[in-house]
């Protein structure tokens, strides 16, 4: 039973940390906060890819002994998942550094950090 309801489980927290970054980066004036906001958000991402590739009563994708190369189809998981979320794991922590450092310009090129204070690109 606990094997069953552990998928929904995963899903529904990475969607509630979705739901919860996008909350954070649009209502906050703040650039820093909507920095973590997008984060969680790219967290949340990432804990339901991993839930959409976990599948119960299987086993990690590694031929030995223990999986047979025949019952290999029934008996492991789909790696490409895992390996998405790996990249994306990457990919996020670059974005993040490189949202931090514009972050940093922006502090020290005009002493804030709150959003509303940068109006010369409106129209």
């Amino acid at each position: 039973m606990t094997t069953t309801i552990l998928p929904q489980i995963a899903m529904a927290t990475g969607f509630v940390l979705i739901l919860m970054g996008l909350y954070g980066a649009l209502t906050h004036r703040n650039i820093l906060r909507m920095i973590v906001g997008f984060t969680i958000a790219d967290t949340g991402v990432n804990v339901v890819l991993v839930s959409v590739g976990w599948l119960p009563g299987r086993t990690a994708p590694i031929m030995d002994s223990a999986v047979p190369v025949a019952d290999a189809a029934a008996r492991i998981i789909d790696p490409v998942p895992q390996a998405l979320v790996l990249t994306a794991i990457v990919i996020g922590l670059g974005i993040t550094a490189l949202m931090l450092a514009y972050a940093y310009r922006l502090f020290r090129t005009r002493h804030s950090l709150d959003i509303s204070q940068f109006t010369e690109l409106k129209w």
